[in-house]
């Protein structure tokens, strides 16, 4: 039971000490700013023949003007665009061949509305929208509701 009883308080101790010393450098710590980061001047490296180190790369020099933020650009999808049903239903209802609910299910109705597609625009007729059928399909995503 003594042993226990020394294994719990040292255990006790052990992270009443570290927790209390990593509270304690984290209360000391200063809280920088972008402003004074530029205020504060370059830290001066000592050439590496004088310490016989390795030299350590040169701290950049503090900016002058405030960065401007560039405009990021979307990235392009990495592979090919695999269609979800409800754009498959949007694009077939704008393209005048699905008259059913946009209930993002693949139905018979979906089915027959893709074979009535692909016959028309000469394409092979299976009911499935392959990469060949969605390259011309997607073009009726976001059109207004036609029917050639």
């Amino acid at each position: 039971m003594r042993t226990l009883l020394a294994v719990v308080l040292v255990f006790a101790f052990g992270i009443y000490m570290f927790g209390c010393g990593k509270k304690e450098s984290t209360e000391m710590q200063e809280q920088m700013s972008m402003e004074s980061l530029a205020t504060t001047p370059a830290v001066e490296v000592t050439p590496a023949s004088e310490t016989g180190m390795p030299q350590a790369p040169a701290a950049m020099p503090a900016a002058s003007e405030p960065a401007v933020a560039a405009k990021l650009e979307p990235l392009p999808p990495a592979g090919p665009y695999k269609p979800g049903a409800l754009d498959i239903q949007t694009a077939l209802k704008n393209a005048g061949y699905y008259t059913g609910a946009l209930d993002g299910k693949i139905g018979p109705m979906t089915k027959n509305a893709v074979k009535e597609f692909q016959k028309a625009n000469n394409l092979a007729v299976d009911g499935r929208v392959g990469p060949k059928t969605w390259e011309v399909l997607k073009a009726y995503l976001s059109a207004p509701s036609q029917r050639d």
